[in-house]
């Protein structure tokens, strides 16, 4: 396969064959390389050495009825995790201050459930204002499970620039990871989403029992949306949910994924997500030739790595951070001693 070829097609916004995908997620370890090497033009065209970060804030945790088999706050999981309403305003602002300080450019807010009621959403709504007022530099996204059209407008009128309702996995696939809503819901919902006229974020959740096909059909099917934001997860196998015993995916793996997801949405704003830690471990360097945006600090429900070795690595590459509201700020060489946290 001469992957220089689909560096052409992906620049001229052309989509690849099911074939060349298939390649693609098929490529050995040692084609990986040139395959990151192939992507990362596309990348550079759209996105340059900048790397966005993002903040997660987990609002609202446990408590949700939906059965999703991944997820640890969800209905039938045993995972041992906080379970809390939502979060006040000075608890909200006090996590945008730790967003800024680690030079994140957008915070994302997160709240367990299938969607909000009406007096979650005012208080969301109440915190989006708080945060904007405070920190008029971070862009706010907001997750809070399925939304009504009306609910997406409130959340624009706030202040909110984007809302992130992952598809997770192909349309044929996610009957084998819930039953209490559809595949067809989630993307009524980011329908939703780009009619209020917020900037939309979906993506996927790889490594839990899909076929390469599934992750064909929904690289795909992001491209048909024309997601702006496109972050990739991959599967932490959570003691006490359904898909515990789920381990897969491989560094080399991973880094094919995320080349296919480029080279279909080159203009998306993609993003390196949930387990990169766990499952590209010495290699998440170069997932950054590929994506130009990753998670900084803690993840929903498990640690992430810590903010200062993202930083050294950010660094190292010789890359900078889009949208820092630290920009004043020079971020000084350091040699830190990294303490790993892959616990779930």
């Amino acid at each position: 396969m001469n992957w220089n070829a689909l560096t052409g097609k992906s620049l001229e916004g052309l989509a690849i064959s099911r074939d060349e995908a298939h390649a693609i997620l098929e490529a050995s370890p040692l084609d990986t390389l040139p395959l990151v090497a192939a992507a990362w033009p596309v990348r550079q065209r759209h996105f340059g050495s900048r790397v966005r970060l993002n903040y997660l804030f987990n609002a609202k945790s446990g408590l949700c009825p939906e059965d999703c088999h991944y997820c640890s706050q969800g209905k039938g999981s045993e995972a041992l995790v906080e379970k809390y309403p939502l979060k006040s305003i000075d608890e909200t602002l006090a996590m945008a201050a730790r967003a800024v300080d680690v030079h994140a450019g957008r915070f994302c807010m997160v709240a367990s459930g299938r969607g909000p009621s009406e007096g979650e959403l005012a208080h969301v709504v109440d915190c989006v204002k708080a945060v904007r007022e405070r920190y008029p530099q971070l862009e706010i996204c907001a997750c809070l499970g399925l939304l009504s059209g009306s609910q997406a407008t409130q959340l624009k009128d706030a202040g909110v620039f984007a809302v992130n309702h992952n598809l997770n996995t192909s349309e044929n696939f996610y009957e084998e990871i819930c039953s209490t809503h559809t595949y067809a819901d989630r993307v009524d919902t980011v329908d939703k989403i780009k009619k209020s006229g917020l900037s939309p974020c979906s993506g996927a959740l790889v490594g839990m029992g899909e076929s390469s096909e599934d992750i064909i059909d929904l690289a795909h099917a992001l491209r048909e949306l024309s997601v702006e934001s496109l972050p990739v997860n991959f599967l932490m196998p959570i003691e006490g949910t359904p898909l515990s015993d789920r381990y897969t995916l491989t560094p080399t793996r991973c880094l094919n994924i995320l080349c296919l997801f480029r080279f279909l949405n080159p203009k998306a704003s993609l993003r390196i997500s949930g387990g990169r830690e766990m499952h590209l471990r010495s290699l998440q360097s170069l997932g950054l030739y590929v994506a130009n945006s990753i998670f900084i600090g803690d993840y929903l429900t498990t640690k992430g790595q810590a903010a200062e070795a993202d930083l050294s690595m950010i660094r190292d590459l010789g890359f900078e951070i889009e949208g820092d509201p630290k920009t004043a700020v020079a971020l000084e060489p350091a040699f830190p001693k990294v303490e790993m946290k892959w616990s779930v």
